[in-house]
């Protein structure tokens, strides 16, 4: 899988461009100002790299930059699992605009994605190695970050391990400083507790409490209205009942000469019975019994203790039982983190699980410093710094931290016989651009993305040490796709295919253009790296000769 389509429009100095790519060995040169590295930062940005409106060419109302690339099976499996659609035999297309005032879209396969999304995808598909990556070796976190990279090594349990310790540490310390406030604050709500506790209210017991007090404080005018009812439907000679009685006896008496009054019956008969109910359901309320004067002070004096307790903590009285639940859980929750034994044991057995996990670790990286040493030395020897020797050193932490139990550092030794030391401080500008070159080759032949970039990566190194950075990005090129932003002769004389980048400037303003050069072009480009503008007789043979196969 690789890059094959770049397209960008109105992009700082690029208008309009289609670059088609190939597999192998790719290196972009051109003059300074060019607009070389232009072509990375774009293909960066649809990667999910952070931009501000001043890319958008001026004048212009937005970019856009689209990338396509072959599928892969790793590719494949993420935007089946993000939800992105992907044909069989389809590329993978992303495309990102972003306008004048630093709004930004994104697309994966013609769905709208985040920028996030897009960074994600970014690691299966491209490895950027920038011409400033010898200043990440000075950074402690950098350094650390790229020991884990080569050697596989996962944090992430590592962090959530930590930041769980962490907390329990911090829960601890907090319950020592404040025993006193916590024994005070414990006493509060025991005795709230213990106030409520005497009421004992139940979930909905207020508004049943008020339903009953309505009823027997309403009790002798319940029992007239019954009373009253019963004998309209039941007792008077006018009464409902009879007066069904008489209509049903009427119609059925008669029925066998009209069908229908047989049907009319039925919805008397219906009715009757109804009404015998509703009679039946009212002798119970027509009842004297109804009339109990003790059990309605009691339930008075049951309203009051709600109410009393609803006004001295400040709440509704059908808020009560939700605020003694509350209470106790407080009091839960305050008595676990009051409980020293308990926390110290706590904080133990999250700090033994943090450093169970943080040895794995450090195993890791104890394996992953040996090879790595190994690698990078054996690189180095064809840098022009032959008989160096690099070393990649744990260096344990008083304390474990979110990333394990040691920083790593990197040591070099420039000369046979001397004794490696911090990278960033005993080498020079020109050692650190070619030990971060040793390592950019290094890691990106163990890497999983199947296009690597390196953006002038090759600066502060010449001759037969140039030959060889040429040599091994072939070499890389030969498995991967590589693509490589040089102004070394050397380097360009060793790719599989060769894109020129120019500037030019006219009625418009000014505009990078960029095409593929071969033969006799690519003869004078790799002179004039070799001896400037002016092309000699001379330059353009030792061109020639450079470019033999």
């Amino acid at each position: 899988m690789s890059l094959s389509r770049l397209s960008l429009r109105d992009f700082v100095i690029v208008r309009a461009l289609e670059l088609e790519l190939e597999t192998g060995f790719t290196v972009l040169t051109g003059e300074t100002g060019a607009g070389k590295s232009i072509l990375i930062d774009a293909l960066q940005f649809v990667l999910g790299a952070r931009a501000d409106a001043g890319v958008v060419r001026e004048g212009a109302p937005r970019c856009e930059i689209a990338a396509e690339f072959d599928l892969s099976e790793p590719v494949r499996a993420w935007l089946d699992e993000n939800g992105f659609a992907a044909e069989a035999g389809e590329p993978l297309l992303l495309r990102r605009h972003l306008d004048g005032q630093g709004r930004s879209r994104a697309w994966i396969n013609g769905s709208a994605a985040t920028v996030a999304q897009l960074k994600s995808l970014a690691d299966e598909l491209v490895d950027i190695h920038g011409q400033h990556a010898w200043q990440s070796l000075t950074r402690p976190d950098a350094v650390r970050q790229l020991l884990d990279d080569y050697g596989r090594v996962s944090t992430t349990e590592l962090r959530g391990l930590w930041a769980g310790w962490r907390e329990t540490a911090r829960t601890l310390e907090q319950a020592r400083q404040q025993q006193a406030t916590l024994q005070q604050e414990r006493e509060r709500l025991q005795w709230q507790i213990g106030e409520l506790d005497k009421l004992a209210p139940a979930e909905g017991e207020w508004e049943e409490l008020n339903l009953q007090h309505g009823r027997l404080a309403n009790a002798q005018g319940l029992m007239d209205a019954a009373r009253t009812a019963l004998q309209a439907l039941d007792e008077e000679e006018g009464s409902a009942t009879r007066l069904l009685h008489r209509a049903l006896q009427a119609l059925q008496a008669q029925q066998h000469i009209e069908p229908r009054y047989g049907e009319i019956t039925d919805v008397l008969q219906g009715a009757l019975a109804q009404v015998e109910d509703a009679c039946h359901d009212l002798q119970h309320h027509a009842d004297p019994t109804e009339l109990d004067p003790a059990a309605l002070e009691a339930l008075d004096q049951r309203l009051a203790q709600w109410l009393s307790l609803a006004r001295r903590f400040r709440c509704q009285p059908e808020e009560l039982p939700e605020r003694l639940a509350q209470w106790q859980r407080q009091l839960a929750e305050l008595d676990r983190n009051s409980d020293l034994d308990a926390l110290q044991q706590a904080e133990h057995a999250a700090r033994q699980a943090l450093l169970k996990a943080a040895k794995k670790v450090s195993a890791a990286r104890a394996q992953a410093t040996l090879k790595l040493s190994q690698e990078i030395t054996a690189a180095m020897q064809g840098l022009g710094m032959a008989g160096g020797r690099f070393e990649a050193r744990l260096a344990a932490l008083p304390e474990p931290q979110a990333h394990g139990l040691e920083n790593v550092e990197f040591l070099v030794a420039g000369h046979p016989g001397s004794t490696p030391r911090l990278v960033g401080k005993v080498a020079s500008g020109g050692e650190l651009s070619r030990i971060a070159l040793a390592i950019s080759v290094t890691t990106s032949q163990l890497g999983q993305a199947p296009t690597l970039i390196f953006d002038e990566v090759d600066s502060g190194i010449g001759g037969t040490v140039a030959q060889t950075v040429g040599r091994l990005m072939r070499q890389l090129g030969q498995d991967r796709q590589v693509l490589a932003v040089t102004h070394l002769p050397q380097v360009a004389a060793s790719a599989d295919h060769h894109l020129h980048v120019s500037k030019k400037v006219d009625a418009q303003g000014t505009a990078s253009e960029v095409r593929v050069i071969a033969a006799e072009a690519r003869v004078q480009e790799i002179a004039r790296m070799l001896g400037g503008d002016k092309l000699s007789d001379a330059s353009l043979a030792h061109a020639r000769e450079m470019l033999q196969p």
